[in-house]
């Protein structure tokens, strides 16, 4: 018997199988307590609740919904709110990481020194209070509709939020979205020949023009031969409020802001880094080959310390997404809000509810990282066997 298991090998494969074992019983034992306190209490189960009528309204939304649309509408109205802040402040958090993390190194002292408090500041702060501050900033700051800042008198601001132009797409248009993508496939193509001319003969050409036509050039063409087939809806003052177009509440602007700015201290840290992870020999070979600083900082720095950057970066755009739930405190209607706030107050299932809920954020925090781990492997330094 102690012959026996003095196999390390069967000794390893035994400890495995007691580990998956305790864990099933544990499982199980879970799920059946669940289950009876639920029949003896009475409660509900299922996703039956998710086609009965919501009765209640949502003024932040982005596809058509009423008091008397589902829950499950509700749930798409929450989603994609949520989606929208993620996307729209990684976007933000992403360009303003950038210049504070490149404002760090630079050579000036007051640049350097500003983008330091900066990123002391914010990042030391913590989230929600940070969401709450530039609410009641937006709210005390901006004006009533009547003297809202006004922008080519097409976009105006005021303490109810921004509004913007909507477009009304016609069925024509969707040629128009295949051209951009021919045109991107295009791209796709240019700029591999030109980097494998560049490789091979070690002089790098111009190509943004090939670019602008492929993506500008071409769709524009498409949609001027098919005549037009976009028009917009204006916002204008009617009354005390606007009306028409296609607004955001100063909720999600707060929310956006916050998000954004609170990140981009954590992604400016992970690009300065970076930068500074690259030898100093290899800035000093870009300016000695006549590029300039710029250039050196575009062509030699950024994509080394990219390689760098990236992996922390990762972490960074998924705390964001998860900080997204915060939107609650200022009554944003984001996914936790409607259907993990309003929907679950009014049907009580809350483990469906918590459940569906959990799983949107791991897929979209699984999505994020398998694009950015994607674009990581690309770039990464490859060996002489690749």
């Amino acid at each position: 018997m102690f012959d026996f298991l003095s196999n390390n090998k069967i000794r390893f494969i035994l400890f495995q199988v007691v580990a998956v074992l305790i864990v099933a019983y544990v499982a199980y034992y879970a799920i059946s307590n669940l289950n009876y306190n639920i029949e003896r209490l009475g409660i509900r189960s299922g996703f039956d609740f998710l086609g009965i009528r919501a009765g209640f309204e949502i003024n932040e939304r982005l596809i058509a919904y009423t008091v008397d649309s589902s829950n499950l509408d509700a749930f798409y109205v929450g989603l994609i709110n949520t989606i929208v802040v993620s996307v729209i402040g990684i976007i933000f958090a992403t360009i303003l990481g950038l210049i504070i993390g490149v404002a760090r190194l630079s050579s000036n002292y007051l640049i350097s020194k500003l983008a330091e408090v900066y990123v002391e500041i914010f990042r030391n702060l913590p989230i929600l209070l940070q969401i709450l501050f530039w609410y009641n900033l937006l709210l005390i700051v901006l004006p009533s509709p009547r003297n809202s800042f006004d922008f080519f008198d097409k976009v105006f601001l005021n303490l109810r939020g921004v509004y913007f132009p909507k477009p009304i797409f016609e069925s024509d248009f969707s040629w128009v979205l295949i051209a951009f993508f021919l045109g991107a496939f295009l791209s796709f193509l240019i700029k591999r020949f030109f980097s494998k001319k560049h490789d091979e003969t070690g002089i790098r050409q111009r190509t943004w023009h090939y670019y602008l036509l492929s993506l500008l050039g071409l769709p524009l063409g498409v949609y001027w031969l098919l005549g037009s087939p976009l028009h917009f809806d204006y916002p204008s003052l009617q009354g005390f409020n606007f009306d028409g177009g296609l607004s955001f509440s100063p909720e999600f602007l707060a929310l956006v802001l916050a998000l954004s700015i609170y990140t981009a201290t954590y992604i400016s840290e992970a690009i300065r880094a970076g930068i500074e992870s690259v030898d100093n020999g290899q800035k000093e070979a870009g300016l000695a080959m006549g590029l300039t600083q710029t250039q050196t900082l575009k062509f030699v720095l950024l994509p080394q310390a990219l390689r760098v950057a990236i992996p922390p970066i990762i972490n960074q755009y998924l705390n964001l997404t998860k900080n997204s739930s915060l939107a609650a405190a200022i009554g944003y209607s984001d996914l936790v809000g409607v259907f993990s706030g309003t929907v679950l107050n009014q049907v009580g299932q809350a483990i469906e509810i918590i459940l569906m809920t959990m799983a949107v954020y791991l897929t979209l925090s699984l999505l994020i990282s398998l694009g950015l781990n994607f674009v990581n492997h690309k770039m990464r330094i490859k060996g002489l066997n690749e």
